[in-house]
């Protein structure tokens, strides 16, 4: 399984980014997708995730402004980032399961000026 992710970028805070994971195969049966971000010198965090199922989960630090979401016939699960703040600066990163096996893509920077 491979992974990329994209839609990193600069942002100025209050504005909004949408990140993109694209699967190499299907993932309409990856019981879970997540993304997590990692700032410097700190350990990579869940920041929200979706099952095969639909179910959402979310950090309590980005529930009401992130929106996690899939389309399986894209083979891509989305990340809508809303109201940004300095503390979302972080290199993202989505990861999946399938086949009872974890699979990471590369990361993609976000960094919300102030």
């Amino acid at each position: 399984v491979q992974l990329q992710a994209s839609g990193g970028g600069l942002v100025q805070a209050g504005g909004s980014l949408r990140l993109s994971c694209a699967a190499s195969v299907s993932t309409s049966s990856m019981v879970f997708m997540g993304w997590y971000h990692q700032a410097p010198g700190t350990q990579r965090e869940l920041v929200a995730s979706i099952s095969n199922t639909g179910s959402t989960t979310y950090a309590d630090s980005v529930k009401g402004r992130f929106s996690i979401s899939k389309d399986n016939a894209k083979r891509t699960a989305y990340l809508q980032m809303n109201s940004l703040k300095s503390e979302d600066t972080a290199v993202y990163f989505c990861k999946v399961r399938k086949w009872l096996n974890d699979y990471w893509g590369q990361g993609t920077l976000v960094t919300v000026s102030s």
